[in-house]
């Protein structure tokens, strides 16, 4: 039982609201009630955000980055930093930064993560015994923080468009086709002994990294799971595909495949208007991570022209070098504000932008991940997050105002409590398995620097 002296439902704030989770599905929600012994009281209550994009293992790179050598500073030339480092890590690291970042993302308030899963082998390329290996570990990063998982195994085949070779770098993220779906087969099995919310999807990384043909084998393999692809992200990426297929990739994938709600694309950053109206009228989710787009220097998403095509968007923290659910809105936002040298770009017509941002995220990062939540209704998941309304960020705001006092004004200790599927894993804004997972963390963080 929560008792919530305010609580965001469908599109506005209610008073008094008293909620049971039965199973970490939300049974009942009483406005104008009365608190009883023995319920969790807070202050205000929100649907949590669904984070859909991360890599957790690059948490651990964070900082180090951040230096200019000689010559213009890229993605490109972040790549081949993130490849050498990926290279030197343990499984036992791997599972103790998946830990510490999904620690991170629920005291930020996002109740669920969508993994985007891509280092499947060991460091020279060969599989380990268990071809899940690494995908296991993950769900004990996981199941020891109790976060909502949609797990998705990457398909990486290739290390550029055209089928070329994989890179040195890349040798632990490399399958086939029939490699894959093995593997795929050997993690959902493996995901039977997580919760029931969560849920094994798939990710072919991107067109750059697969061909037609290998991607024709491998849809079907989603079979109603939740779909992931990068995009869009650079304009060299959309010029190498655009080279090789004749059309660039979000347009060759509208043309090509059965792009429905299932999907989620990554970066959908550099798109022509023909291509953000289909692909929003195709039903799929732009999955956008405006702190690692900044960082990486990728460029701004067109946030007005998917608006006005209708177009269901979520947030994730991708790199991971910040992990913020208010910072990944409000970048989102800034950067809108940003190119046009305008305010308030991110609602249409008129109205609170950190309301409109808010609720489209937590109802499309729930669509990305194939979750039933986003809400605060009978039926929907119990991600729910709790806010302190006496902070000094919002202890002055009305009601109206609260939710853009969250996103433009707030630092992430405004969470006091977060429940993922119901379980209630952040309590007075510490996660409750916060002392074990740094210690494991610190351990493995010194191996890594020691190997470096």
């Amino acid at each position: 039982m929560i008792f919530a002296e305010r609580a965001f439902l469908g599109d506005g704030w209610a008073e008094r609201v008293r909620i049971t989770l039965v199973d970490g599905v939300i049974d009942s929600v009483t406005p104008d009630a009365q608190a009883q012994p023995g319920d969790t009281r807070v202050q205000a209550l929100l649907p949590a955000l669904s984070n859909l994009h991360s890599h957790t293992f690059q948490r651990a790179m964070a900082g180090m980055t951040e230096y200019r050598a000689a010559g213009r500073d890229s993605f490109w030339t972040w790549r081949d930093l993130m490849y050498r480092f990926a290279a030197r890590m343990t499984p036992d690291q791997i599972e103790a930064i998946a830990a510490l970042a999904f620690m991170e993302m629920q005291e930020a308030g996002f109740a669920a993560v969508g993994e985007f899963h891509y280092v499947h082998h060991q460091p020279d390329g060969t599989p380990y015994a268990d071809k899940a290996e690494l995908s296991v570990r993950i769900f004990a990063g996981a199941a020891q923080t109790g976060i909502g998982l949609t797990h998705l195994p990457v398909l990486y085949s290739y290390g550029g468009a055209g089928a070329q070779p994989l890179a040195a770098g890349q040798a632990r993220f490399g399958n086939s086709a029939d490699a894959f779906a093995q593997l795929l087969e050997a993690a959902r099995a493996a995901a039977k002994a997580l919760p029931a919310d969560c849920r094994v999807g798939l990710a072919p990384h991107s067109l750059r990294a697969t061909t037609p043909e290998d991607l024709a084998r491998i849809l079907p393999l989603a079979a109603g799971q939740p779909l992931h692809i990068h995009v869009a992200e650079q304009p060299k990426e959309v010029a190498d595909v655009q080279a090789w297929l004749g059309a660039r990739p979000v347009e060759w994938l509208l043309a090509n495949t059965s792009i429905n709600g299932d999907w989620c694309a990554i970066h959908a950053t550099h798109m022509t208007p023909a291509e953000t109206l289909g692909l929003a009228r195709a039903g799929a989710v732009a999955g956008l991570c405006p702190v690692t787009e900044a960082n990486l220097g990728d460029g701004p998403f067109d946030g007005p022209g998917w608006l006005a095509a209708g177009g269901a968007l979520g947030v994730g923290t991708d790199s991971n070098v910040r992990i913020s659910m208010v910072e990944e809105l409000r970048t989102l936002e800034y950067s809108q504000r940003l190119r046009d040298i305008a305010r308030n770009i991110m609602v249409v017509g008129e109205g609170s932008v950190g309301q409109s941002l808010y609720r489209a995220a937590a109802i499309g990062g729930a669509q990305a991940l194939g979750r039933k939540a986003g809400e605060i209704a009978v039926g929907r998941l119990g991600d729910l997050v709790a806010i302190d309304l006496d902070h000094p960020a919002l202890c002055a705001l009305r009601p109206a105002q609260i939710l853009d006092g969250l996103v433009f004004a707030s630092p992430d200790t405004v969470v006091t409590d977060l429940w993922s599927a119901g379980r209630h894993q952040v309590q007075g804004g510490r996660h409750v398995a916060r002392g074990a997972i740094v210690a494991a963390w610190r351990k493995a963080l010194a191996e890594l620097a020691a190997s470096l």
